[in-house]
């Protein structure tokens, strides 16, 4: 069965740079580069408000949502960061959504 692609390719227009990193580290504790590419997206970002007891802090967060797997050679996503705008951002959550035959209908970071 052929299930409807959820982000179509022609919707993903923003250059975005990804680099993210596979599960644990090298010898010298720096993280292990699993994919490094530059790839189009559809990108959506908002301003969060987190009020503390001092002071008010804002944080810049988005989501940038791909076409398929970005990443086949990774079970999950875990970490690394993104340039998307001449902005380095850093990926809290990563999500493949999945079809019900388990292919990967498309990619999600969520980042801050």
């Amino acid at each position: 069965m052929i299930y409807p692609s959820l982000v179509r390719k022609e919707d993903c227009k923003t250059d975005i740079k990804v680099v993210l990193y596979a599960e644990g580290t090298s010898e010298e504790g720096e993280p292990i580069v699993a994919l490094e590419s530059d790839l189009k997206c559809n990108y959506q970002d908002k301003a969060k408000r987190v009020l503390t007891a001092e002071k008010v802090l804002i944080t810049l967060v988005g989501k940038a949502c791909f076409a398929g797997d970005i990443a086949p050679n990774l079970p999950v996503i875990s970490g690394g960061q993104v340039t998307i705008f001449g902005e380095t951002r850093y990926i809290y959550q990563g999500t493949k959504a999945r079809n019900p035959d388990g292919t990967v209908n498309y990619t999600e970071l969520e980042i801050m």
